[in-house]
């Protein structure tokens, strides 16, 4: 079973940076699709970003050329780079694991707070 723990969230202001770590347990990493999400208040939760085992990777036009994903093999782990933050990137951010197993199963992580003002 696939467990994911995020971190690296906080307070930035608009125009700054952060990196979001999503750190996965379990042997099957390397092979799955990984995906960041947010939910802002009051919205439903939206697809941001996914990259492959192969390291190939989409995102949603919101963030294109501003957020980059990536992901360490080797340490279990993905990413998530936001630079040029704006006020409308707060919400919680959730990394999503799979679809994987005969099941499709699909597993989140408790998400991380990313809130922008100044």
């Amino acid at each position: 079973q696939v467990q994911l723990v995020e971190s690296g969230g906080g307070v930035v202001q608009p125009g700054g940076s952060l990196r979001l770590s999503c750190a996965a347990s379990g042997s099957i990493f390397s092979i799955l699709p990984m995906g960041w999400y947010r939910q802002a208040p009051g919205n439903q939760r939206e697809w941001v970003a996914t990259i492959y085992k192969i390291g190939s990777s989409n995102y949603a036009d919101s963030v294109k050329g501003r957020f980059t994903i990536s992901r360490d093999n080797f340490k279990n782990t993905v990413y998530l780079q936001m630079n040029s933050l704006r006020p409308e990137d707060t919400a919680v951010y959730y990394c999503r694991a799979g679809p994987y197993g005969p099941d499709n199963a699909i597993i989140w992580g408790q998400g991380t707070q990313v809130t922008v003002s100044s």
